[in-house]
């Protein structure tokens, strides 16, 4: 599997980046705001959704790195901060434009937890970090309709 590295300017790169960060899997410790910087960045292990859809599937992670810039405020809910060690799955990233070029940045998880982004400009940078791992298995969710785990989307 080829490495992604992508500039996210608009609301249709930002589509692309999340479908290739559903269910990746971040820890609490590795989310860093920065306001003086006016960055967020977001360590995670991203499953590979291409390689599990081959026809010979391989269910991989490999480590990488969602940077988002010019962040004004960054809110969260069902989200520990003093829970280091707890983790979190990335179900979905959008944005929202409110008054342009501004808008607010969703990064939604399983149960319920969200980060919040109110931003200047949607600017932001997906890159992985280095080579891929195998997955015991490829992640499941309820609306999946029974499909063979090589089928999923």
């Amino acid at each position: 599997m080829d490495q992604l590295k992508f500039v996210v300017l608009d609301e249709e790169d930002l589509e692309v980046a999340s479908a290739h960060l559903q269910d990746a899997v971040v820890r609490v410790s590795d989310i860093l705001w920065r306001p003086t910087d006016k960055r967020v960045v977001v360590a995670l292990n991203r499953f590979d959704w291409e390689g599990a859809q081959r026809d010979n599937p391989e269910f991989r992670r490999r480590r990488a790195a969602l940077r988002f810039e010019r962040v004004l405020t960054c809110k969260c809910q069902r989200v520990d901060p003093a829970n280091k060690d707890g983790v979190l799955n990335l179900l979905a990233v959008e944005f929202s434009e409110t008054e342009a070029p501004s808008g607010v940045i969703l990064l939604e998880f399983s149960g319920g937890a969200t980060m919040r982004l109110e931003v200047e400009c949607l600017e932001a940078e997906l890159a992985d970090l280095g080579s891929s791992w195998t997955a015991a298995h490829c992640p499941a969710h309820a609306d999946d309709g029974g499909l063979p785990k090589s089928k999923r989307a």
